[in-house]
């Protein structure tokens, strides 16, 4: 892949790690036991709210905005109720909108990994206007190597995308400050 024009590495001097031996049983993830999730801790926290969903900024990030998407129950992406499910993809929907609609914003990444809490939670990943470099799934690793992306921009892009959810979907601001603390 470091043969790719978007790649952030160059090939020479980079090695592929050994594959090892598989982990068995799997190491349970954070949140297995909703009574010690910290999500659903911070159920009330976020950027906006309504009485399904919370969505925040994580802050210190190099890419110009990262969303995080969450239930306000402990659900994963495999226990979500139908009616929950529907709701996921229409305000999905609506995010990348919001967030494309930024004026130096082409794109929104939407990612779910899932290997490290067991609450479901969605990525949403701003990638800046005429940076074809951060293309496609290198964003992340991207956003990983970049410095970190001016907050005070960061917060008001968040309070735009926020406003505008509230516009054209519902719910509301949320009392807390809306990034999630790592």
């Amino acid at each position: 892949m470091t043969g790719w024009d978007i790649s952030p590495f160059e090939a020479d001097g980079l090695r592929v790690s050994a594959l090892r031996p598989p982990v068995l049983p799997e190491p349970r993830r954070h949140g297995e036991d909703p009574a010690d999730c910290d999500e659903c801790r911070s159920r009330d926290e976020g950027i906006w709210l309504n009485d399904r969903w919370r969505l925040a900024r994580i802050p210190g990030v190099g890419v110009p905005l990262v969303l995080m998407l969450y239930p306000r129950d402990h659900y994963d992406m495999a226990d979500l109720p139908d009616k929950l499910a529907a709701e996921l993809g229409v305000l999905t929907t609506h995010i990348v909108r919001h967030v494309q609609a930024l004026p130096h914003i082409s794109r929104a990444h939407v990612y779910r990994i899932g290997d490290g809490s067991a609450h479901l939670h969605v990525w949403f990943f701003a990638r800046p206007e005429g940076q074809t470099q951060l293309y496609g799934s290198w964003l992340p690793v991207w956003d990983d190597l970049l410095p970190e992306y001016p907050a005070n921009v960061a917060d008001a892009d968040a309070t735009a995308v926020a406003d505008a959810l509230i516009a054209s979907y519902g719910g509301r601001r949320s009392d807390a400050d809306g990034q999630m603390h790592l």
